[in-house]
């Protein structure tokens, strides 16, 4: 059941993790200590670290954590593309850009316990830290059955070119850790595909007694197939966009939910970007930036598609191009804060909670 939208602000919350400031303090101080107390410091660090467990933090609901909030274009606080998504304790990734997995861990949550991956299209920069999440959830895990990949048709090519790629790697693997960490029945990927829905319906990928989780069409034209997902959770709801223009279609099932995760390219910036790549002669950059125009929604777009729909919140991710001057989040919002002032604008380990049994969306985290 969606949740109608919240007139108030998100409420944050950002507990210090302690134990991961000592680690880093402790690391930092080592160089100007003897040998046997930075090693002993080191020590009581990695038994901190290694026990940390971030779902063990959570309340009951529906959390999502950014692992990636940027696009292709290196960014100093936004990798590729990925969305961490979990339902009670059961944790999805939405698309598996490059640093995605690292910040997952980084963030503390166990890379062995994520569920299933799910894939919006099959762009490079959405699919090239598949390989990467496969071998830490089975290695870290022992998992001893591969990794499900939720995609629309299309997904089974990318599974089994991932799986030859790192077949050696399985066989190495298990021969030196065996089943004890690397059981050889939980190598790899299986491809999960379905039929891409049409506009107005939705693909039902999981449906059980307190989880829904649903595709729906996109418009990210020539890309096809192109999706994004709903996870509805004990009366709780997101949906991510993945690559797209504006749409009716999202907008539609996009009504009342609790968090609206969309794409956003500034159009602006990407002209000005244009701009100075045909003045310089650097003819790539001009044909990709004119390229990529058509095909992404502006930030503007996305604050009129989460007011239309009366979303609780907006989080901006695929954040292009990079955000690494002083004042560019204004220029990248280009007025978009004055349509829907309920929004971030999303970095690497941004985290939000939807508690369940409640109305609250707190956001639990700036970043890493």
């Amino acid at each position: 059941m969606l949740q109608p939208a919240r007139d108030s602000p998100v409420k944050e919350e950002f507990p210090v993790n302690i134990k991961l400031t000592l680690l880093i303090t402790a690391i930092a101080l080592s160089g100007c200590l003897p040998a046997g107390i930075s090693q002993r410091i080191m020590e009581k660090g990695l038994e901190s670290r290694l026990s940390d467990n971030t779902l063990n933090e959570l309340e009951d609901g529906l959390h999502l954590a950014l692992c990636g909030a940027g696009g292709p274009m290196p960014a100093p606080e936004a990798s590729g593309p990925c969305v961490l998504v979990i339902a009670g304790k059961r944790m999805f990734v939405v698309d598996t850009g490059t640093d995605g997995t690292r910040n997952i861990g980084r963030m503390g949550y166990p890379l062995g316990d994520v569920e299933a991956v799910l894939l919006t299209h099959f762009h490079s920069d959405h699919i090239d830290g598949l390989g990467e999440l496969a071998t830490l959830r089975w290695a870290s895990g022992a998992n001893e059955k591969p990794l499900p990949v939720y995609g629309p048709d299309g997904v089974e090519n990318v599974v089994a070119g991932f799986n030859q790629a790192y077949s050696q790697d399985f066989v190495y693997r298990h021969a030196h850790h065996g089943d004890a960490v690397a059981p050889s029945s939980g190598a790899g990927l299986v491809a999960k595909a379905f039929t891409p829905p049409q506009d107005g319906v939705l693909a039902t990928l999981i449906d059980d007694d307190v989880l829904t989780v649903e595709a729906l069409a996109v418009n990210h034209k020539p890309v096809a197939p192109a999706v994004g997902y709903r996870f509805s959770y004990k009366g709780r709801s997101l949906l991510i966009t993945g690559d797209t223009v504006k749409s009716a279609n999202i907008e539609h099932f996009a009504q009342g939910v609790d968090l609206l995760v969309h794409e956003a390219l500034a159009k602006n910036l990407v002209s000005l970007m244009n701009k100075v790549a045909n003045d310089v002669g650097n003819t790539v950059m001009a044909q990709i930036t004119h390229d990529i125009l058509d095909y992404h929604t502006s930030p503007l777009e996305a604050a009129e598609t989460a007011k239309a729909a009366k979303v609780g919140h907006l989080l901006y991710y695929h954040i292009v191009p990079p955000m690494v001057l002083p004042g560019q989040k204004t220029l990248f919002l280009d007025g978009a804060d004055a349509v829907f002032s309920n929004y971030t604008i999303g970095e690497d380990g941004v985290t939000f909670s939807l508690p369940a049994g409640s109305d609250k969306i707190i956001k639990t985290r700036k970043g890493l």
